[in-house]
């Protein structure tokens, strides 16, 4: 895509895992000054290694968010919710306990395609009701309008990113596949949506330079496959077997839930309003072209994938 501009404003990133990171680099790259909240001792020493100003603070307790250095700066809201329930605990922490006098210039939230649910395999875009069917599709709604009626009680710009499927260099399902673990059968397998993790953080960056105040963007390659090509792909890149493929009815009694759970829901993003809107140029804008890019880094580190895939 095109040069990243300097943001207007410093950018504080909560949730500065991978993705986080990889929106760091560009910011700096561009000139800009980054700092993250870290919650713990390791992961404060982990920012500052990549030249981020950790911030202490701990999302789970809101109290220790009373004074967190947000006024005035352009925030990517990173951070996924915890485990179990329908409500996401930490954006509402985030919310209750920022008022008027540390709003920040804007909010970029990194939330899932997920929250569309099952369309049955239906091309989606911004204007489809969401309609989660999980409930981390749930706590992902629930963040969305939470951070949404903030924003407009506070006059803080609010974007949504809902972002598909997230691979690249240590991104890759390498350890599912050397284990053995089946895939389904290809004419079963729905289809799935994919951006390369480079592309997901320079879609950050456009966000918060061109999009207005409750926009909502679908954030995907625009190339959907299957989760059945997707890993055979992999084992083709990497000389492995490819996996086993089994039928629906074998996969239920041999798949975990959270597997069994992305095989039952189907849609194809639609990223048109991506690419137009924030004049997005994708660096991959395919599988093919990922995997290339992958392949020259072989030695990061594997980082798994069911993380990713809830997006």
């Amino acid at each position: 895509m095109s040069d990243v501009k300097k943001p207007k404003n410093d950018v504080l990133i909560v949730g500065c895992g991978d993705i986080g990171v990889r929106v760091a680099q560009l910011v700096q790259e561009s000139g800009g000054q980054v700092s993250a909240v870290a919650r713990a001792k390791s992961s404060a020493e982990r920012l500052a290694g990549h030249g981020i100003t950790p911030v202490q603070a701990d999302l789970d307790r809101a109290a220790s968010l009373a004074d967190l250095p947000i006024a005035g700066k352009l925030v990517f809201y990173l951070a996924p919710p915890p485990g179990g329930g329908a409500i996401d605990p930490r954006m509402r922490n985030f919310c209750k306990a920022l008022g008027k006098e540390q709003a920040p210039a804007k909010v970029i939230y990194v939330s899932t395609s997920g929250v569309y649910g099952d369309c049955g395999g239906a091309l989606i875009d911004e204007q489809t009701p969401v309609n989660p069917q999980t409930s981390r599709a749930k706590r992902r709604v629930d963040a969305e309008n939470r951070l949404i009626e903030w924003g407009h009680n506070l006059g803080v710009p609010i974007v949504i990113l809902r972002v598909t499927g997230i691979y690249g260099p240590g991104r890759l399902p390498i350890a599912r596949i050397k284990q053995g673990h089946p895939v389904l059968a290809e004419a079963d397998s729905p289809p799935t949506n994919r951006i390369h993790a480079d592309d997901l953080a320079a879609v950050c960056l456009a966000a918060a330079e061109w999009a207005g105040d409750g926009e909502i963007f679908n954030v995907s390659d625009g190339q959907p496959g299957t989760m059945t090509q997707y890993f055979n792909a992999i084992a083709d890149l990497l000389g492995l077997p490819r996996p086993q493929p089994v039928d629906m009815d074998e996969a239920r009694k041999v798949m975990n839930p959270m597997m069994l759970s992305y095989l039952s829901e189907a849609r194809r993003m639609d990223n048109r309003k991506m690419i137009e809107q924030l004049g997005v140029v994708l660096q991959y804008p395919d599988l093919a072209a990922g995997l290339k890019n992958v392949a020259a880094q072989l030695d990061a580190p594997d980082m798994g994938y069911l993380g990713s895939m809830s997006h």
